[in-house]
Parts: C-alpha cells; structure tokens; sequence
C-alpha cells in the first residue's frame, strides 16, 4: 500500500488534536488555517476516516484521531530522535575526517622525519590525532593506492598507477656495526670488505632489499648473506649482540639502538633509497592532511643529508 501522508500531516493532526482549534494550531505551526486544513483533510482521505468533527463551537476528535494520536506522536518522535542522531553523527564524522591523519610510512623515518614533523605541528598549536600504519614500503605503498592512508612516506616510487611519489631526499645504505668492530676505525668501505663478515640483509620482497640487488646485479657483484630480517630494528639488535654487520638506511643512525652503533658509507656502487610522499591521485588533502605535508616537506628540507 502507498503511504501518501508526510510529518507535516501528522505534526497538523497533533496540533489541532491538542488545541482543539484549527486557527490555534495555525497559529502554533506558523502556518494559514487554511494549510491546516488542507493537511487534515489530506490525512482524512488517505485513512479513510473522518479524524475530527467540527461544530461552530467545537472540535472534537473522533475514535479514529484518538487511535491515531499515540501512533502519530510516536512517529514523529522517533523521526525528531534519527534526525538529531543523523546529525551528530555528520558532526563527528567531519571532526574525524579533519583531525584525524592516518599515515602510512616505513619505521626507519619515523626518527629522522616524523618524530620533528610532530613536534612541529605540536608547536604550531595545530590540535591533531594520527594514526600510523608502520608497514614495509610495498604494504604501505597497497594502503595508499587503496584509501587505507591519507598518504604514505615511502622509499619506492609509484607502484600502483593511481598513486604520485614527491621525493623528499635521498637515504643512502649503509654499513652497520658494532662499537670496536675491526672496520669501524674505516670512514669508507667497499663491498669486498664484507667478504669475511657475517652479513645481516633486509628480507627479499622488501623496498630496501630489492635496492641492494639491483645494485649488485648492475656492479655485477654478490652480496653473501648470513642473516635475513624483515625489521631493521631486528638487525640492529643483531649488530648490537655481535652477531653479524647489516646493510640498513642512513636514517636508521638517529633511532635509539642507531645511536648505540657505528656507521659506515659504502661505495663502488653506493645505493640509496629515494624517501618521498605517496599520494593517492585525484584525492584532494583536508586542511589538516595539507598542513601535515608541508610540515613534512619543511622537516625534510631543514635536516639536508645525514653525516656519518
């Protein structure tokens, strides 16, 4: 059956229903009595029932505006109630959407470019939740591409075709040892220094892993592993507890186990990671993820290249 009767019917009803008056329920609603009218009479003819009975002096409800009375009132209450829920949930849905920055990044730059970039923010007074989606750079890369992440801070460029990478500075790989290692008095290194260690590599699949063989395929040279983590705060651990030298991001030397090790460029080839912002294309940034961006951009700029 088609429903042909809105709120406003109903709100009219009640009103005259608790008046007792045509004109004081226009009077109520701020509408011509005539309007008021109009809306009963539309109600009457959709339910097949005479709702009032009108005398010069009077009127008077009928058996049938009685009946409809709890169920009109009912109605327009919990009409009243979903849309003030509707609306504060509109409300906090746009305070989520403009205070909260959801970020994905690989770990090793939360030190060297997050950790500033909050603590500027902070100072700015900019009042700002982040969530943050520490991922290899591939899964970070995915969290980008699918809307899981405002944006991301990667070292690979744009894997997925909807995506756009803004390099930010270049992090080069690098030598990590433990204090007193024999090759830790050497400011620079060459790959055939590390024929007779017991090498630590980032696992196969990883951004980081995936520079270094490139690398060695171009120079033609073989990196020996011992060890395959997928954490570079695994391989430092590894370092620190002598078991092994590992090849991980400069940026890595400003995390608390870094500072605890020693670091050592190589060359002949000397590789380096591009670390940028990822963003998904076609997607404009709130106010909020804008200025997170440029506080990243301002960050990346004054901290220059990294001196080992």
């Amino acid at each position: 059956m088609r429903i042909n009767y809105d709120f406003n019917d109903l709100e009219a009803f009640l009103a005259v229903i608790e008046t007792g008056s045509f004109h004081i329920a226009a009077e109520r609603l701020n509408l011509s009595q005539s309007a008021i009218t109009r809306r009963v009479q539309k109600l009457e003819g959709v339910l097949g029932s005479t709702l009032f009975e009108r005398t010069t002096r009077a009127v008077r409800p009928t058996l049938a505006a009685k009946r409809l009375q709890a169920r009109a009132e009912v109605m327009l209450e919990s009409a009243r109630e979903t849309t003030l829920v509707m609306r504060d949930e509109s409300v906090a849905y746009e305070h989520q959407r403009s205070a909260l920055v959801t970020i994905a990044l690989i770990p090793t730059v939360v030190t060297y470019l997050l950790s500033p970039t909050l603590r500027l923010l902070q100072e700015s007074g900019m009042s700002v939740r982040v969530r943050l989606l520490d991922h290899a750079a591939n899964e970070v890369a995915g969290a980008v591409s699918q809307g899981e992440a405002d944006f991301g801070i990667c070292s690979i460029g744009s894997l997925e075709p909807n995506t756009h990478f803004e390099p930010l500075f270049d992090d080069l790989i690098v030598l990590v040892l433990p204090d007193g290692h024999p090759l830790a008095g050497q400011d620079q290194l060459t790959w055939s220094d590390l024929k007779a260690e017991p090498l630590i590599l980032p696992a196969r699949g990883t951004g980081n892993r995936l520079l270094i063989d490139e690398a060695m395929a171009k120079s033609r040279l073989t990196a020996q592993w011992t060890y395959e983590v997928g954490r570079s705060t695994t391989a430092m651990e590894l370092v620190n507890e002598g078991i092994g030298v590992a090849l991980l991001p400069r940026s890595a030397m400003l995390s608390a186990q870094g500072r605890t090790l020693v670091f050592r460029q190589l060359l002949e080839p000397a590789v380096a990671r591009p670390v940028g912002l990822l963003t998904r294309t076609g997607v404009a940034d709130s106010t909020v993820v804008g200025a997170f961006k440029d506080a990243i951009r301002q960050i990346s700029g004054r901290l220059g290249a990294l001196s080992l």
